[in-house]
């Protein structure tokens, strides 16, 4: 049987590709897997901050569009890329183990985030990343930073940045460990929704793929992460703000942290919940409401305000 697999074209998207492709094979060597590289907009726009040009979205849906057509038989993605929605006749078909969900950073001199000097310029594009960073640090300076993983690593020096922040999923997994300073806890910086998760995307009630890819799915990182979507969905719905949450199995009960911030980081909204795992996307849905409860609404609402501005401006 023939299988083609939809990715990005950048170092670590094929990794991840490859790596569905050999665990396919592992489970059925008849299969012939290849792949199918496919430019998203998040790939060609790689000179405006993600919060301006649409945020999540930008690096699935041509991917997407290429599942529903036809074109390819699955998609592998970095969870924390996928929508709060995923489109009408696709499904989530298997999200594997999960790698290290945390956040990395890498520094001259291999300084942790506390002894970076006053005023230190620190390369991220992501506003969860700095507004966590900003509620420690306010002296510190944010420096937009795009591109692959080789091209944020190589800016560390040349766009004289004294740290840049990166997933620690990417780095482990193309070998980059010996450059990470400091593993970030989750004390300072709660991850993405999916951070360090595969998403195996397949069109729905697929009758050949679906139990294929069945038996790549990892049910524990699976629940965690459904639960971490459902938070996701009730807060945003899409639109490019700081948001971050983490789910964990801890004695066969689902704890879930959630977080909103403003852009500055001058407000974070920061909550946990624990229930049975059954429960995970019921709980994904109460931890926003608490949120919402204790402000994140008002915070949701400004937001939006300063992306529509960026839209239109």
């Amino acid at each position: 049987m023939q299988i083609t697999i939809g990715t990005r074209g950048s170092k670590l998207a094929l990794w991840q590709a490859n790596w569905v492709k050999a665990a396919i094979q592992a489970i059925d060597p008849d299969c012939s897997v290849s792949l199918e590289i496919i430019k998203t907009k998040g790939d060609k726009i790689l000179d405006v901050p993600l919060a301006k040009v649409g945020g999540k979205g930008l690096f699935v849906k041509e991917i997407e569009e290429a599942l529903l057509a036809g074109k390819v038989d699955l998609a592998v993605h970095s969870m924390k890329d996928m929508p709060a929605l995923v489109p009408y006749g696709l499904c989530i078909g298997a999200v594997p183990e999960r790698e290290d969900y945390r956040d990395v950073m890498i520094s001259k001199n291999n300084l942790p985030f506390s002894d970076l000097p006053q005023g230190a310029r620190i390369g991220t594009s992501s506003l969860r990343r700095s507004s966590q960073l900003k509620h420690i640090r306010p002296d510190i300076t944010i420096v937009p930073l795009r591109g692959n993983l080789d091209t944020r690593i190589q800016k560390l020096s040349t766009e004289k940045l004294d740290a840049i922040v990166l997933a620690a999923a990417g780095m482990n997994r193309l070998n980059h460990k010996d450059k990470i300073s400091e593993y970030l806890t989750t004390d300072i910086m709660l991850p993405a929704v999916g951070q360090g998760a595969l998403c195996i995307e397949i069109r729905e009630s697929d009758p050949v793929i679906a139990p294929i890819v069945e038996k790549l799915n990892h049910e524990i990182t699976r629940t965690t992460v459904l639960a971490e979507r459902s938070f996701l969905h009730r807060l945003e719905g899409g639109c490019q703000v700081p948001i971050a949450a983490l789910g964990m199995l801890e004695n066969e009960n689902l704890s879930l942290t959630g977080l909103v911030a403003d852009i500055e980081g001058r407000t974070i909204i920061r909550k946990t919940i624990t229930s049975h795992p059954s429960l995970y996307e019921t709980t994904g849905i109460d931890l926003a409401e608490i949120l919402l409860a204790h402000g994140a609404d008002e915070l949701l609402k400004q937001l939006k305000q300063i992306e529509k501005g960026n839209h239109e401006g």
